[in-house]
């Protein structure tokens, strides 16, 4: 059997409320002063006011750092690295989606690893010595399950590139996951998150390196997306459609964080650093083209799975192709759904863009996760097909 490493959280609160428990870890771990890292629509929103209102009736001090952006930048990381030197403050508090915490991670590895304050030399296996300066991750969307991993993606605006960082120094100390800061959520928002989290789960689940325990999670996470995704979209005030997506997202985080991602995710990236395109959004249009893709592969066995995981019936005892039909079907009919954009002219993509597109998912760390060896003229054709 090969070795397989899993790296998860110290420690993780789920359910409504659980927000409280900041209060406990904060004194349990003898903090001093919060670095609270959020975005300026929570804080208008009142999101953030339900964090503050945990630190200040526990006594605990604070400041808010809120320069970030949606896809956040190098820019955006060094402000933050300063802001945390002159804050005096000895641990992070991230508050948001992917952009916040992972703005976050990239502020801690960097205070406690001075020599990347570049930013850019964090892409890729970062060779950090340090365990970043102590993060508790509260996420606001049920997607990126950034708060879980051990990866963050930052854009360099200079060169237009999403730059995966892969460190398993930078995982949060603490992750709190409370449903109830995901209700203003809009309906959009819903939508790509929670598309962004099945990516994660089945993209995980049909890698290479997929093993017992990684399936395990994926399994539950796209049974979780298949029962729960639709209701949380259509009826943003359902409790249990909500406890059930912040859930799947976390569960998903756990496996893909350590068995890896393929070319869904590398397509996306691009379309991102290019457009500004919404990470979940990008996912959810790429996500069937490339299972079809990936479907001529050893991982095709593995799509009756995921029929089944969708709830079709009869889906263990179906041929290969009928379990791969099946499959993609399904994650279609979801996402059409949702009203999730089918093609990518439909978000802004240009068909003379698409070369320079497939070479930077070509070279994206991802792409080395697909279950199907892939090409630059297959991804470029890849691309043509959604346009």
């Amino acid at each position: 059997m090969a070795v397989n490493r899993i790296i998860l959280n110290e420690t993780s609160y789920h359910g409504a409320g659980s927000r409280a428990e900041i209060a406990t870890e904060v004194k349990r771990r003898g903090f001093k002063k919060a670095f609270f890292v959020t975005d300026k629509d929570l804080i208008r929103f009142g999101v953030a006011k339900e964090i503050e209102e945990v630190l200040e009736k526990a006594s605990i001090p604070y400041e808010i750092f809120c320069e970030l952006k949606a896809n956040p930048t190098v820019t955006n990381v060094q402000a933050g690295v300063d802001a945390f030197k002159k804050s005096g403050a000895d641990f992070i508090l991230a508050l948001g989606g992917g952009s916040a915490i992972d703005t976050a991670k990239g502020i801690g590895i960097i205070v406690a690893n001075p020599e990347f304050y570049d930013v850019v030399s964090l892409e890729g296996v970062a060779e950090t010595r340090q365990k970043s300066i102590p993060l508790i991750a509260i996420p606001t969307t049920a997607g990126t399950a950034a708060e879980v991993t051990i990866n963050y993606v930052i854009t360099d605006e200079k060169s237009r590139k999403k730059m995966v960082c892969v460190d398993p120094n930078d995982i949060p100390v603490v992750a709190i996951i409370d449903p109830e800061l995901m209700y203003s959520m809009p309906k959009g928002l819903t939508a790509a998150t929670g598309m962004d989290a099945l990516t994660h789960a089945i993209e995980s689940f049909l890698t290479p390196g997929a093993w017992e325990m990684s399936d395990m999670f994926e399994v539950k996470a796209m049974e979780l997306v298949h029962k729960h995704l639709k209701n949380a979209v259509d009826y943003p005030e359902d409790k249990e459609a909500r406890e059930g997506m912040a859930l799947a997202q976390y569960i998903a985080g756990m496996g893909f964080s350590n068995v890896g991602l393929g070319i869904v995710h590398s397509m996306a990236h691009p379309l991102g650093a290019f457009y500004d395109t919404p990470h979940g959004v990008a996912n959810a249009l790429l996500l069937p083209y490339v299972m079809e893709f990936n479907a001529q592969s050893d991982a095709g066995s593995k799509y009756k799975d995921i029929a089944k995981a969708f709830g079709i019936e009869g889906a263990e005892k179906m041929s290969v192709e009928d379990g791969i039909e099946a499959a993609v079907n399904a994650v279609k009919q979801l996402s059409l759904s949702i009203r999730i954009p089918q093609k990518l002219r439909e978000i802004g993509v240009k068909e003379g863009d698409i070369p320079e597109l497939a070479q930077a998912a070509f070279n994206d760390v991802c792409t080395g996760g697909n279950p199907r060896p892939v090409t630059v003229e297959e991804i470029e054709a890849l691309y043509r097909k959604a346009l």
